[in-house]
């Protein structure tokens, strides 16, 4: 009896490690044999989108609205209010279609393409909006842990969505999912441990192994907890270093008792003074702080005005500056005799050309 008992034990407990059954619902449709009268009641769900949205979805409510039609669903589009509304009608037969048009205007208002948003409407196909604003309370933390779980160029968001069969999307303060409920719960559990500071980059790397090992028939009733890598949280804290105090000499009498403001109006005579004589005093006093501040003052004001010191060069390099200063003043004089010489050429060339137009008097006959 022992034995049958053990035995049946160690065929229920089944290890955490394993992947949970497919509970999605696919290949199982509803018929409208099933419910061939109408609905007693009337459900409807309303939810609200922001303001950026409302463009879009003017454009794409044609084609919500004719979608909605075939399911025997109603919609509604309030844009005074900035509110989606979906209700059931006499045309309904499925029950839980209500259920998948409430979830589909959550997915409109939340910037999921409404050919994306279409896809909830199918049986195996369910949606999960995770808050995250939440989990973090530093704002410049949480910026940085959502754009961890996105990844350089959506790089670890197309992993992500590859191994879990999932569409997902990061927007604001949610992340929305769209797929089966095996895969849904995987995302939730990589965007929970995200937002606690554990990289995605792990959680993928076990989900691709999970992945290899399901291929394998021998090792579906096995424990894959040796197979599957533990990452261990190292977070390194500075210490800050210890100041040793000083330990003073034991005294075991109690410390002097401070004296008291009139013991010390007391000590300085100030207590049997008239109550003219202490206005001038004080007055006296806050001049005499006034006159100390002001020179202060003047002191760093004179500051700006003082005479910069002068490097004093040594001979060698007054020598070198004497030097450079006659060959410069040489090439001043040549650059002089040159330009000169130059001018009275030119002079000279002009004296030629005009005697060519001047009547020569010598020539002239009598």
């Amino acid at each position: 009896w022992m034995g049958k008992s053990s035995e049946k034990a160690s065929n229920q407990k089944i290890s955490s490690e394993n992947p949970p059954p497919d509970d999605s619902t696919k290949g199982l449709e509803w018929k409208d044999e099933y419910m061939p009268g109408a609905l007693l009641e009337e459900s409807s769900f309303a939810t609200l989108f922001p303001k950026y949205r409302e463009k879009y979805l003017r454009e794409v409510w044609p084609l919500i609205t004719r979608n909605l039609q075939k399911c025997g669903i109603a919609c509604e589009l309030d844009l005074i209010e900035g509110s989606m509304t979906v209700r059931t009608t006499r045309k309904t037969r499925d029950p839980f279609i209500i259920i998948k048009a409430r979830d589909l205007i959550k997915l409109l208002s939340r910037s999921i393409p409404s050919q994306q948003a279409l896809r909830v409407l199918e049986d195996d196909i369910h949606c999960d909006i995770i808050k995250i604003r939440g989990m973090v309370r530093n704002k410049e933390r949480f910026v940085k842990r959502r754009l961890r779980l996105v990844g350089p160029n959506g790089a670890t968001l197309k992993a992500l969505e590859l191994l879990t069969g999932c569409y997902i999307l990061v927007q604001g303060s949610t992340v929305s999912c769209m797929g089966t409920y095996q895969g849904l719960k995987l995302v939730r559990d990589v965007v929970m441990d995200c937002m606690k500071n554990i990289h995605p980059v792990y959680n993928i790397k076990r989900l691709m192994i999970k992945r290899e090992l399901e291929k394998d028939p021998q090792l579906a009733g096995e424990d894959w907890g040796r197979f599957l890598p533990t990452f261990k949280k190292k977070n390194v804290q500075t210490k800050k270093p210890r100041t040793a105090r000083e330990k003073k000499a034991y005294v075991p009498f109690p410390p002097p008792q401070p004296m008291s403001k009139k013991d010390l109006q007391i000590e300085s005579g100030e207590y049997f003074l008239s109550e003219s004589q202490r206005k001038s005093n004080e007055k006296a006093k806050k001049m005499n702080e006034a006159s100390q501040k002001a020179g202060e003052k003047k002191r760093e004001r004179m500051k700006k005005f003082k005479e910069p010191q002068r490097i004093e060069e040594s001979d060698e390099t007054k020598e070198s500056t004497a030097e450079e200063k006659r060959k410069e003043m040489l090439r001043m004089k040549e650059s002089l005799i040159q330009s000169s010489k130059s001018a009275l050429k030119k002079r000279k060339g002009g004296d030629a050309a005009l005697d060519q137009f001047v009547e020569n008097p010598q020539k002239k006959k009598i």
